[in-house]
């Protein structure tokens, strides 16, 4: 059964993650349970919209040490289906650090990628 589409192309949040993302080397867009996924290769590294109740999120993969500090901020959660797996999300507001949000994207990359995209990135950083 396919998901229904759950966002709009003109929102700015799934703009924004687009071209952060884009830069990304081997880096794919899939909509996948009806939102945007960003993956390195197959595996994904971040997508909008953790839950229905939450459309303004971005979901990311963080360095396994810097999880508890994160968890610590009022505007990171847990996702559903994806949090058991160490996965965290953080919603996104008017005034949210961008550049907050593609150093947790960079992690969140980092963490999925295979060592020829990681050296592709170290050899051409995404700025």
């Amino acid at each position: 059964m396919e998901h229904p589409k759950l966002f709009a192309e003109s929102d700015p949040v799934v703009g924004r993650l687009r071209e952060l993302c884009a830069g990304y080397p081997e880096c794919v867009e899939v909509e996948s349970w009806g939102r945007p996924t960003f993956r390195a290769g197959k595996k994904i590294f971040a997508f909008a919209g953790a839950t229905m109740h939450r459309p303004s999120s971005v979901v990311f993969k963080p360095d396994p040490e810097e999880h508890p500090a994160l968890l610590e901020r009022d505007d990171v959660f847990v996702p559903p289906y994806f949090g058991p797996s160490g996965w965290l999300a953080l919603d996104i507001t008017p005034v949210t650090d961008w550049t907050f949000v593609a150093e947790l994207v960079d992690t969140s990359y980092r963490q999925v990628a295979l060592k020829r995209q990681l050296a592709a990135l170290d050899a051409d950083p995404v700025t």
